[in-house]
């Protein structure tokens, strides 16, 4: 008999402000650009071996961040343990699909694509889109653009999470700061992607 998926708030605090804005507006902009239902970001509590939904934007917003599943479990679990992209255009013949988990959240995708979020060969969690619009997940430019997505959020998390507070806003940037060159390629390709 399958075992019920009962998610349950993460007692954890809630991150800093700035990285929960920042996941949002990834979350936020996924939806837009993809003409999703829903986006989300999960990150990996590798201690506990869960996913913690962290960002969601359209179905669930309201009540999915903090909620935490098996690490193990889904495509998302799949996707956080093999550092790969996937899409699946029928969720209905997925084997990777675990419906617990999405009965569980309240939401049932018909679709979706989802990416890890990796820093320096480390998984950090993953971005999924869910029910995007069927053109906007018909090839690999739409999955090489949902990966920039993934890494964009990866890498300024690293960056909101490791680094010393800003300097004040009169300070020079450093110039040599390899995250801060990283974005700044990161959303050179973002725009270039997106033709701005």
């Amino acid at each position: 008999m399958a075992q019920t998926i009962a998610p349950v708030v993460s007692a954890a605090p809630r991150p800093d402000p700035a990285v929960a804005e920042l996941l949002q507006t990834v979350v936020d902009t996924a939806r837009a650009i993809f003409g999703a239902q829903a986006s989300s970001i999960m990150l990996l509590d590798a201690t506990a071996d869960e996913l913690i939904f962290e960002a969601v934007s359209g179905q669930g917003q309201e009540f999915l961040v903090g909620r935490r599943f098996p690490a193990g479990r889904g495509i998302a679990g799949w996707v956080a343990a093999s550092g790969e992209p996937m899409v699946v255009d029928d969720l209905h013949d997925s084997t990777s699909f675990d419906r617990d988990i999405a009965e569980s959240t309240g939401y049932v995708p018909n679709a979706l694509m989802a990416a890890p979020l990796i820093r320096r060969d480390r998984v950090l969690g993953v971005l999924e889109v869910l029910d995007p619009s069927p053109q906007a997940r018909s090839g690999l430019p739409e999955l090489d653009l949902l990966g920039l997505f993934a890494r964009q959020a990866a890498v300024a998390l690293h960056v909101l999470t490791t680094h010393e507070p800003r300097p004040a806003p009169d300070a020079p940037d450093t110039p040599d700061d390899p995250s801060r060159t990283e974005l700044r390629r990161l959303l050179s390709e973002a725009r270039r992607l997106l033709g701005e």
